[in-house]
């Protein structure tokens, strides 16, 4: 029986363009790891994502390129799909917002809102684009930040510092449809008063209680998830608008907002419940059961940059529509870096997913190895292409893969592939089998504490252990004069192994596969690891290596592809 019910969402990637590392590494494979532990303890768990297909930077490319957004949308769409899944990132269902069910949805929710007045309608001046005939929202303006003074920021965000912005504090604002100075015209606009949720926010973000109740322990939030928040609520809340003056998006369902759409940010956000929606009419489920009534644990992996929509904007959403769960965590990840400058794809500094499927075929384990291992959890990292390789070789062939090789090669080679029996364990073996049996435990408590860099560093080290166990008992001399002895160590090692397959499978799905393959298995549950659950005189297949070394030729290439 499921013990828990999750709802675990990763950030809507926009549909305007390819994937690359720095994606991964924030918001998608941390969740994807989560996902396959929850699932491994029997977990109910449901894994939302989708294209958010609705952001000024796909209307500002389709403008830039000629084309309708439709165009843009349709091809990254199916381009970033297609890649999660050769990466082995397992949704639940990955949809997107232009389908109709969304539109319906966000439709719904905003006239629920609007019913139980918590928008306030204002006329306003902002700026606008002469030459273009069109108002200059979010990404269609830039100017410098009045944070960090940097001279890209948005009018929505600063991508620099990460600080959410609002066009009005943009500092000499241009137009990035056309680059001239706007001027500014009155428009009208639904806003959504954050100012009046600052004291429920706060001892929600403070003490994890919202009207009364325990909704979760922010002991367990990231300290920068915690700080940003609170510097934002501590500094006074402002209203935003919920609305926009443009063509592309979800119309507002309001007689009076003809050529006005829905703020990507009260949009997006909604996709999570759609897509919900979707998948429970496939699925014949209940969406409400994911979504409501407290049974399910809701939780946003996203990077920094979204911090404050998915801590702050959407929970006021949810609380105001009612009945909603809020978040009980949202493990957001500092950014990732790319040979020592920050990744831009403006600036086609990154190393994009699908690029990398190509190159690097069958190697998925390795990149979402070295990406755990370098993860920005809690500081921004640096990827580089030497690291990677020094990672699979070092690692993940020297270590774990040399130990499988040696486990299956000896077994076949002294009983034909057929497990041995013990005999008398020793004080070492017992010592051993106490460390086996420690290893699930630890890797557990790392990945529920969202630690999953240090998880990870535990499933190596059970490889490492198993190498260390075989290299000092040397069952390749033993068997000489020792055979019981040598039975008993060859099935500690297959038992090693056979924990190997269950506690790597969150991080390296496709090692996992290939490891219970191996060893002749269907793959198990979690609750198996740490124990000596492969049977006596279970025969094991033939070895194929797990991974393979990647030459100096091959990163050299990548070195030189990212410099030109």
């Amino acid at each position: 029986m499921p013990k828990k019910t999750f709802t675990v969402t990763s950030a809507l990637p926009y549909a305007n363009g390819p994937l690359h590392i720095g994606h991964i590494a924030g918001a998608y494979l941390p969740a994807d790891i989560f996902v396959r532990y929850q699932k491994s303890i029997s977990n109910d768990v449901i894994f939302i994502c989708g294209s958010d297909e609705h952001g000024a930077a796909i209307t500002i490319q389709a403008k830039k390129d000629n084309i309708s957004p439709q165009k843009i949308i349709d091809k990254y769409h199916e381009m970033n799909k297609k890649s999660f899944s050769e990466f082995g990132i397992d949704f639940s269902i990955y949809d997107r917002t232009s389908s109709e069910l969304h539109h319906q949805t966000a439709k719904e929710i905003f006239s629920t809102l609007e019913e139980k007045n918590v928008f306030t309608k204002k006329t306003s001046e902002q700026f606008y684009d002469e030459k273009n005939k069109q108002f200059l929202a979010d990404r269609y303006i830039i100017g410098e930040c009045p944070k960090c003074n940097s001279n890209d920021a948005y009018g929505d965000q600063c991508e620099k510092c990460g600080s959410a912005l609002s066009p009005d504090e943009l500092i000499n604002p241009k137009s990035t449809l056309s680059g001239e100075i706007p001027i500014l015209k009155e428009t009208t606009h639904w806003y959504l008063p954050m100012q009046k949720h600052e004291k429920w926010l706060k001892e929600w973000l403070n003490e994890g209680i919202v009207d009364g109740k325990n909704t979760h322990d922010p002991k367990t939030w990231r300290s920068q998830v915690i700080g940003q928040c609170k510097s934002w609520v501590d500094g006074g809340l402002k209203e935003r608008a919920m609305t926009r003056d443009l063509d592309w998006g979800v119309q507002v369902p309001i007689k009076d907002a003809l050529g006005k759409v829905l703020y990507v940010w009260l949009d997006a956000p909604i996709g999570y419940i759609s897509a919900t929606i979707k998948l429970a009419q496939e699925k014949k489920l209940d969406w409400e059961k994911y979504w409501k009534h407290g049974t399910s644990e809701v939780i946003h992996f996203i990077g920094k940059d979204n911090i404050v929509f998915h801590c702050i904007i959407f929970p006021i959403i949810l609380k105001e529509l009612g009945g909603y769960n809020l978040p009980t965590n949202v493990p957001a990840n500092e950014f990732l870096n790319l040979e020592g400058r920050k990744l831009s794809t403006s600036k086609k500094w990154a190393i994009w997913l699908h690029e990398y499927l190509t190159d690097f075929e069958d190697k998925q384990d390795p990149l979402r190895y070295a990406l755990c291992s370098t993860a920005p959890e809690n500081k921004d990292t640096d990827f580089t292409w030497k690291d990677f390789q020094a990672r699979n070789n070092n690692e993940l062939v020297a270590i774990f893969g040399n130990f499988i090789n040696r486990v299956v090669v000896l077994t076949h080679k002294y009983w034909q592939g057929k497990v041995p029996e013990t005999h008398n364990l020793s004080s070492e073996d017992q010592e051993i089998l106490k460390k086996l049996a420690l290893f699930p435990t630890q890797i557990s408590l790392s990945i529920e504490k969202y630690k999953f860099k240090e998880a990870l560093s535990e499933v190596i080290n059970l490889a490492r252990m198993g190498n260390k166990f075989l290299a000092e008992t040397e069952p390749w001399k033993l068997i000489k004069t020792d055979i019981e002895r040598t039975k008993t160590i060859m099935n500690i090692a297959i038992q090693i192994s056979g924990t190997l397959a269950i506690v790597c499978e969150p991080f390296l799905p496709f090692t996992s596969k290939k490891l219970f393959n191996i060893l002749n298995l269907s793959p198990v549950n979690w609750s198996e690891a740490g124990k000596s659950f492969i049977k006596n005189n279970h025969e094991i297949n033939q070895g194929t290596h797990l991974f393979s070394k990647i030459e100096d030729e091959e990163i050299e290439f990548q070195l030189n592809k990212l410099k030109n």
